[in-house]
């Protein structure tokens, strides 16, 4: 018999079709809050780290996986499996898959949503509203602007589609070229090439001793000074530091952030406080389509899993 540990959130909208692939399965419950006993943690075997459980409830769950002697199989909600713990469980035999794509179109709502209000100033006008002002001002427009979109996965590729519907010019980057970008693409190795023709950069890249930091002081000096900044990939993309000086002088003219080199963001952060930076709490991808998504694909695994069949999202 196999145990599955899954939320209710989870149980409620799929358990039927896993229990269906394996009718003898096992559920073992995750409660938020609720303490798991040993006898239950024995009994896990297939864990999924939904998105409902994040950020709040992941820590706990996690600390469950890492003690269930007999698991075998954890699926990521998220494609983004960079952080330590993921690298013991697949060092201890545990297999993973993620859900790489599900969150890539709500995501990519978001750096377009984050474009247009740095180019229309939406910050400023929210403070002249909280301040009872009305001031009017000039604003500008995406289209004929360019920007740059740092990884072409499943969110650089729909941020760059949409980017383009609005009238900008995309250049997309990544290590290798595979010639089925929706855009203009290069290769990483020419950042420093692409920066000066920017207006607006996007980082979705993920994080890797490559990447780390990728963005520091010389790249953001190469951008033209006003540049815009989104970053919907990891907070250790960028040197932090180095932003919040390029942000004070102006050489960046405004940042959207959806992470940060810490998270949660430390109340004492510069980055509260000035006004040209939008501070999300890494929840780009936090919608009920991406939950669906991220879902289906731990079926379709779990499918495979009951089958005996190879994973298709398998991270090594």
């Amino acid at each position: 018999m196999v145990g599955v540990f899954v939320s209710d959130v989870v149980w409620d909208a799929v358990g039927d079709r896993l229990t269906a692939a394996m009718p003898d399965l096992d559920r073992v419950r995750f409660v938020p809050g609720e303490h798991v006993s040993d006898d239950d943690m024995a009994r896990v075997h297939v864990a999924f780290l939904s998105m409902d459980m994040w950020p709040h409830s992941t820590p706990s769950y996690m600390k469950v996986c890492l003690e269930a002697p007999d698991l075998r199989w954890l699926h990521s909600g998220s494609a983004g499996v960079d952080h330590p713990v993921f690298r013991m469980l697949i060092d201890r035999g545990v297999r993973l898959t993620n859900s790489s794509g599900a969150s890539g179109r709500s995501i990519a709502h978001h750096v377009v949503m984050s474009l247009l209000a740095l180019r229309r100033d939406l910050p400023g006008f929210m403070r002249d509203q909280a301040a009872g002002q009305w001031r009017t001002r000039d604003v500008g427009d995406l289209e004929g602007t360019t920007v740059g979109v740092l990884g072409m996965g499943p969110i650089g590729t729909e941020s760059a589609r949409l980017a383009a519907e609005f009238g900008m010019r995309v250049v997309g980057m990544r290590r290798t070229v595979a010639g089925d970008e929706p855009c203009e693409t290069w290769t990483l190795d020419r950042l420093h090439e692409l920066l000066p023709q920017l207006d607006a950069l996007v980082l979705a890249l993920p994080l890797t001793l490559e990447t780390r930091h990728l963005i520091g002081a010389r790249e953001l000096t190469l951008l033209p000074a006003g540049a815009h900044l989104v970053n919907v990939g990891r907070g250790e993309l960028i040197d932090e530091a180095a932003l919040i000086d390029a942000l004070r002088s102006g050489q960046v003219g405004a940042a959207s952030l959806d992470v940060t080199e810490v998270e949660p963001l430390p109340v004492d952060s510069p980055l509260w406080a000035l006004p040209n930076v939008i501070v999300t709490p890494h929840s780009s991808g936090s919608t009920a389509s991406t939950l669906r998504r991220a879902t289906g694909f731990f079926v379709d695994e779990f499918e495979r899993f009951a089958h005996r069949e190879p994973f298709a999202r398998e991270v090594l």
